[in-house]
């Protein structure tokens, strides 16, 4: 037994030791060139990253893969020159014609198209060709127009225009609105080389009155149709949502009233602290004709009821020939002083120091702002001129008085713009840099006195309020008692008159 299992593994170490010997003999299948072409493109990486790797072979390797593929799509692209086509036709006199018989040329161009019959024995020629008797048209002045212009435009003759002019200038003193329609009728000329005379023109002159010129006699003549205007002013209220300028608007309230209205309650309160459920109160100048054209003019009344907080009075009143913003108890808006009456820095403050002219130290009674010579100067406050002129080692001097014991000085001036007793307001132009008197070169010397003696300017801040009194307080309080007891939308004062009875839209 132990003889047949050795002959065993013989026989099995024979057959392992051909089936090796029959492999290694056996060359292997031939592959197809596809596939041969992946595993070759699967090994080689043709198109890397240019942005790694930057200088080794394969970024090379995808370099010249980039120029190759630019190379050969320039080399593909095509001629920019122009693609050769076939000539039109040539079309003959006859088809030429028949083409013109279905055209309409313009009247510019003579307006000779069309399908022409033949003439007889009863036709004859025109000297020259008829001219329409009138033409009537209709034109608009532009935004930055004037009605000379656009009356030139419309083909009226420099003649009537001046005509015109003559005739309606007092009527248009602050010159046509914008977008006035103007109806105008050119007459028959006398002759081919002269303008068609104006027949008529009809136009607004104002919201208030309408203008219609006609020739009578060969002369031109003006009728005035007056237009009846209500003048109530317009109150609108209501309650803040969530936004107090769209809360306005959806009243009905112009959006000029409403961006006026806000910036008038923005010098009072802050916006962002107005919440919902505050009560706005609105009057505005409003015009209105009779055929439905409207004005609105400018804000007369700002209140504001708040549920939390300050409520608010704002009424416009002109005092003193300025017209500004004043509560209801009649105190106006308060303005401080500019912060330099002089675009300049300054170059020297308030104290002892050595004069650069005299050469020993002294008091310097003021500042000194470094500005370039002619550089307007402006008033710091309201006041009166109190002295302009020549004042010693000042130069050109003005000083102006602004009440309370307070006034200001200003010198070296090459030139003063104001006079004495002048009133000037805050930021008035009352002279210009210069280097007058004892000064080495252009520059402002700004004084501030209390009680006639100077005083740091840096050191005093003082506000100028307009106070209401007397007659003039109880106007105000009036306009405002009225203003508050306006009806709320519009008051239709033609519909009362024709005996209609008022008719009130609610805001």
């Amino acid at each position: 037994m132990f003889q047949d299992h050795r002959l065993g593994l013989q026989q099995g170490g024979a057959t392992a030791s051909l089936w090796a010997t029959e492999s290694l003999s056996r060359s292997p299948a031939p592959q197809d060139w596809r596939v041969r072409l992946r595993e070759w493109a699967d090994e080689v990486e043709l198109v890397p990253d240019l942005g790694q790797r930057i200088g080794s072979r394969t970024w090379f390797r995808g370099l010249f893969t980039c120029l190759g593929l630019c190379a050969m799509a320039l080399y593909l692209s095509p001629a920019f020159e122009p693609v050769p086509g076939a000539p039109g036709p040539v079309l003959s006199d006859a088809h030429y014609d028949e083409v013109r018989s279905q055209m309409i040329t313009p009247l510019a161009l003579g307006a000779d198209s069309g399908r022409h019959m033949g003439s007889t024995d009863t036709v004859q020629p025109l000297r020259e060709t008829p001219e329409r008797p009138q033409i009537e048209l209709s034109a608009q002045v532009g935004s930055s127009d004037t009605l000379a212009r656009a009356l030139s435009r419309a083909g009226v003759s420099g003649d009537d225009v001046s005509t015109v002019m003559s005739l309606v200038g007092g009527d248009i003193d602050g010159g046509v609105k914008p977008g006035t329609r103007l109806d105008i009728v050119l007459g028959r000329r006398a002759a081919r080389d002269r303008p068609r005379p104006l027949d008529r023109l009809a136009f607004r002159a104002r919201l208030d009155l309408s203008v219609e010129l006609t020739r009578n006699g060969g002369l031109l003549s003006a009728r005035r149709i007056p237009i009846r205007v209500d003048d109530t002013p317009l109150r609108i209220q209501g309650v803040v949502g969530d936004s107090i300028y769209r809360s306005a608007r959806a009243a009905g309230a112009p959006p000029r009233a409403v961006q006026a209205f806000l910036r008038v309650i923005a010098q009072q309160v802050d916006l962002g602290g107005i919440a919902a459920g505050d009560r706005y109160d609105i009057v505005t100048e409003y015009r209105r004709a009779e055929t439905g054209d409207v004005e609105v003019g400018d804000l007369l009344y700002a209140g504001l009821r708040r549920g939390r907080g300050k409520s608010i009075d704002m009424l416009k009143w002109t005092k003193d020939g300025r017209t500004e913003w004043f509560e209801a108890s009649g105190v106006g808006e308060r303005r401080g002083v500019l912060s330099s009456p002089v675009a300049g820095r300054m170059s020297s403050g308030f104290g002892m120091r050595r004069h650069p002219i005299l050469g020993y130290t002294r008091m310097h009674a003021g500042i000194d702002f470094a500005a370039r010579y002619g550089s307007p100067i402006y008033a710091v406050t309201d006041g009166v001129v109190a002295y302009a002129g020549r004042h010693g080692g000042h130069g050109n001097y003005v000083r102006i008085e602004h009440g309370g014991g307070l006034a200001t000085g200003y010198a070296h001036m090459s030139r003063i713009a104001a006079i004495p007793g002048q009133r000037v307001r805050r930021g008035q132009v009352i002279g210009y840099v210069g280097s007058t008197g004892l000064s080495t070169g252009p520059h402002l010397h700004y004084e501030l006195y209390r009680n006639g003696v100077t005083v740091n300017p840096l050191s005093v801040r003082f506000t100028t309020t307009a106070q209401l009194a007397g007659a003039e307080l109880a106007a105000f309080r009036a306009k405002l008692a009225h203003y508050r007891q306006l009806r709320v939308g519009l008051h239709d004062s033609f519909a009362q008159a024709a005996g209609a009875g008022p008719a009130v839209r609610s805001k």
